[in-house]
């Protein structure tokens, strides 16, 4: 990865941080973002320290799309290539929340921010050779359904159900991607990063983080093995030329049959591009 920039949206930490420093260690020069200045620069400065990369810092609420602009704009005023794009933020969130724009938070930052992002800077990434767009995923979107009818939860809202369509949102997204820029050099993939032990979901848990995941977490992957197969798919050479995939521990899997759903991919992708249009 020596010459080669990754950004790593969601850069502060858990699987984020762990992912940006697992690739400035094999050489890349990394970008992360964040919503706390004060956190964002000391994991830089962590990262540094540890590997002596280049480290670049962009602060972002990635729930408000004028911020997500901002932050393009401003990437790429500072950053001359962007070889890697891993959209890693993202969040669960027990009750309904709107965002600044109006919309269903879950939506907005676990697919809408990656959808808007991806775009804006597509350009700056197909100036790379060879350029990577990883979309950090879940199993739970095995369970997911694209609810066209009632996509901002307005009419009935479950944290899980929020959460498994954006999930689902993700990997249709990353397909469609992949169908789109198919001969572009440019690749698109999801990956699953496992059960991680992580902060997820503490800003507003529901049943599960109270109660089954203090239980559960000595099981948990850690935050380093959580990150392994986004930087397997970031960085592996036989991976050059690989797109269209869903990777769990850094192998291809098997993807859910709504998944594979042109349909839908291409309608949720019209969708998406009204919802982020200015």
């Amino acid at each position: 990865m020596v010459g080669r920039t990754v950004l790593v949206t969601g850069g502060t930490g858990g699987i984020g941080r762990a992912t940006a420093l697992g690739l400035a260690g094999m050489g890349a020069n990394v970008a992360i973002t964040g919503r706390d200045a004060t956190r964002a620069e000391q994991t830089a400065s962590e990262i540094r320290a540890a590997t002596g990369a280049q480290v670049d810092v962009f602060l972002a609420d990635h729930s408000s799309q004028d911020d997500v602009r901002r932050l393009a704009d401003e990437m790429l005023q500072r950053l001359t290539r962007v070889d890697v794009l891993v959209n890693n933020v993202g969040g669960y969130w027990n009750t309904r929340h709107a965002t600044i724009d109006g919309l269903e938070r879950t939506f907005a930052v676990n697919h809408l921010a990656a959808f808007l992002l991806t775009d804006l800077l597509l350009a700056l990434l197909q100036q790379s050779d060879r350029a990577r767009v990883v979309t950090v995923a879940s199993h739970a979107h095995a369970q997911g359904r694209i609810d066209f009818d009632d996509l901002q939860g307005e009419h009935a809202y479950s944290g899980a159900r929020a959460y498994n369509q954006s999930k689902l949102a993700s990997v249709l997204f990353s397909y469609e991607l992949a169908r789109r820029l198919r001969g572009s050099g440019v690749t698109s993939n999801a990956v699953h990063p496992g059960v991680v032990s992580t902060a997820f979901g503490a800003e507003d848990p529901g049943r599960t983080q109270r109660v089954l995941v203090p239980i559960l977490r000595p099981l948990m992957k850690t935050a380093e093995r959580g990150a392994a197969t986004s930087i397997h798919v970031a960085s592996a050479p036989q991976l050059q030329e690989v797109t269209g995939c869903y990777f769990t521990n850094s192998k291809p899997h098997k993807s859910s049959r709504r998944s594979h759903d042109h349909r839908a991919a291409s309608k949720l992708w019209q969708v998406s591009a009204d919802l982020v249009s200015s």
